[in-house]
């Protein structure tokens, strides 16, 4: 049985095989994908593949939108037309092994920057579960970009 620190209120499951040079998928056919280490890290970068980065960048901007709308609305902001970007790279760490660090860029063009820094901000610390994951254990920096 698993012990959890939060009340869980959905659960993503995913099988994988054949690690970054084979398929992932998820247990209810929404996600499945074929990976392939990308050239650039040595490996074939088969065509149609994606990899695990792409995945978590994906991921983590989707997550970090949905944090960002869910404070815009709770200060009562209309935030329609906010892109979030996340950067994933992934390379060696000192001390061996190897790391991710991520470059997340949120940008409005109806939005002051003042106010669009708050609300992501806000986001990003009392909110989305990515950048509680995360927090402390990677290289991060936030670019807000407003009018």
């Amino acid at each position: 049985m698993t012990a959890y620190t939060i009340k869980p209120l959905e659960h993503a499951i995913a099988h994988s095989t054949g690690g970054r040079n084979g398929h992932s998928e998820t247990d209810d056919g929404s996600v499945s994908v074929d990976l392939s280490v990308r050239k650039g890290m040595g490996g074939p970068g088969r065509p149609g593949t994606t990899t695990p980065e792409h995945l978590f960048a994906a991921g983590y901007a989707a997550c970090f939108g949905g944090a960002l709308e869910f404070v815009a609305s709770q200060h009562k902001v209309k935030l329609t037309d906010a892109t979030v970007t996340a950067k994933v790279s992934v390379g060696p760490r000192e001390g061996g092994g190897f790391g991710i660090a991520v470059e997340m860029k949120v940008a409005s063009p109806t939005l002051p920057t003042a106010e669009l820094r708050k609300l992501v901000e806000e986001a990003h610390e009392n909110v989305c579960p990515y950048s509680h994951a995360t927090r402390g254990n990677i290289p991060f920096h936030l670019e807000v970009v407003g009018a």
